[in-house]
């Protein structure tokens, strides 16, 4: 049983339980979310209740198959002493009964399937934090509001305003004459009308944002926004969740529930990784678009419902349909306007916009205020390739305010792949486009900058360590930098 162990004190980071009787399981899923989250972690139900004594825990994930209990009949005991913190079950079985049954028992938040990805892992989390704080953030309203009608309705416009700010295309950062411009643009004409929109695109790119934003600008935008990861869940619980089921339907169905396509009757759903969905489950998903209605698991008749679906998915799903991976007519019931965001690799003058706006919401979230970066990051973000899109960009840029003192974050706070990459990998890519013209000695001199550039970025611009990679003196290696103009940096 730990505690953690927080490098600043006035950084306030969401705290998450982990309780898992398997140690590697244990420091795996710590490793994963310290950045982003202070971490407890409990070998056993007994010392899990007594951190959740000692500590505001904003969620719990619990390992299933535990000595002396189990995940379900633990976290049901979380869920009436501590019912403000989200529960999460992880589990190497997927007995859907059995988590269905923890569902209803427990509460249960989301089923976590081993093995997990690290980003779904990140993802599962952050959406639980947010979850957690909407839900304190509701329980002071109602405190607040009690029965006054007019406040009220004052109250759901501000909301309604609010939201619609939040989620604007014009909240989606990018720099004047982004490829992202086009894709905002489609969004917002298409936005207006009751059709069915297919969202594309790598994941961290902004697929979520770009939906609700579509939401916000529709006529449904008084209505709720729904959404669910469809990757996350088996068949039988992504029916359960999205359609509903009876009370006494199967095994553990103790009570009614209610589906999320009923809950956003009159407003939008959006399935998030469609692509990975089952052939059985799109027939059943088909079925729904085509009719207008659902039949909860165990119902005798079926309930209408009225919502605009939007999906996206980093699969190519045409693909998938010539495969036969994917059901063809599903296909058009879902890509009546298809979007497709761009990576961020492929926008690169977005990178710094969308930096200085993390940077900004970072220096609020975590109390460092008046952050501003210092010289030496833009060329280091701006060379980094972001495999991870927007995703890994707000990671790197959270975990560099946290480990930066005073007022700059330098470059040197970011992680080795920004700072580093793959040795050579960008001396033989910068290095073959700037060597394709001119004269002999004017392509080596364009290869041996980036070469130099290369090193000192590895090294932090420590010119002793680099000189002596290089096989240079220190004063060789000045005279070189001056020559290429790579002089100026600091010493690390």
């Amino acid at each position: 049983m730990n505690s953690p162990d927080l490098p600043f004190s006035n950084i306030v980071l969401p705290l998450v339980l982990v309780v898992d009787d398997e140690t590697h399981s244990l420091d795996a899923i710590r490793r994963n979310l310290e950045e982003d989250f202070s971490v407890l972690t409990a070998s056993s139900a007994e010392d899990a209740r007594k951190l959740l004594e000692q500590h505001e825990v904003s969620v719990i994930l619990c390992d299933q198959r535990m000595p002396g209990t189990t995940g379900v009949k633990f976290l049901g005991q979380v869920r009436e002493l501590w019912p403000d913190t989200v529960r999460i079950i992880i589990s190497g079985y997927t007995d859907s009964q059995d988590i269905i049954a923890g569902i209803n028992e427990a509460g249960i938040y989301q089923y976590l399937p081993k093995p997990w990805l690290p980003e779904h892992l990140l993802t599962t989390v952050s959406n639980a934090v947010e979850a957690r704080s909407l839900q304190l953030q509701t329980q002071r309203l109602n405190l607040e509001l009690r029965t006054s009608a007019p406040v009220l309705r004052q109250r759901k416009q501000l909301s309604l305003a609010t939201a619609q700010a939040a989620f604007d295309f014009d909240t989606m950062v990018r720099a004047p004459g982004s490829p992202l411009d086009a894709v905002c643009d489609m969004a917002a004409r298409v936005a207006r009308y009751d059709l069915a929109v297919l969202v594309t695109g790598e994941s961290g790119t902004g697929k979520e944002l770009l939906a609700r934003a579509i939401h916000y600008a529709s006529p449904r935008s008084e209505r709720a926004f729904v959404m669910e990861n469809c990757a996350a869940m088996s068949d039988t619980l992504l029916e359960s969740e999205l359609f509903g089921h009876k009370r006494g339907s199967f095994t553990g169905a103790f009570e009614d529930h209610v589906g999320l396509f009923q809950r956003a009757d009159g407003g939008t759903v959006f399935l998030d990784e469609i692509g990975d969905t089952s052939p059985a489950f799109q027939v059943k998903l088909l079925r729904v678009l085509q009719e207008g209605e659902v039949r909860p698991v165990g119902a005798s008749r079926p309930v209408g419902i009225n919502v605009r679906v939007i999906a996206a998915t980093h699969r190519d799903l045409e693909q998938q349909v010539r495969s036969g991976q994917f059901r063809e007519d599903l296909y058009y019931r879902l890509a009546s306007i298809t979007l497709s965001v761009p990576p961020l690799r492929e926008r690169s003058a977005d990178i710094l916009p969308i930096a200085q706006m993390l940077l900004a919401r970072a220096s609020v979230e975590l109390g460092r205020p008046n952050l501003s970066f210092a010289n030496d990051v833009a060329a280091n973000l701006l060379a980094h390739p972001w495999p991870g899109n927007i995703r890994e960009l707000k990671n790197e840029i959270y975990r560099a305010v946290a480990l930066s003192d005073g007022d700059t974050v330098s470059a040197t706070a970011f992680s080795r792949r920004v700072l580093y990459g793959q040795p050579g990998q960008a001396a033989t890519a910068q290095g073959s486009s700037l060597a394709q013209s001119g004269s002999l000695q004017e392509r080596l001199d364009a290869i041996e900058a980036v070469i130099l550039r290369e090193t000192m970025l590895r090294h932090h611009w420590n010119k002793t360590h680099a000189a002596k990679e290089l096989g240079l003196s220190r004063v060789g290696l000045r005279q070189k930098l001056a020559r290429f103009g790579l002089e100026g940096q600091t010493d690390a």
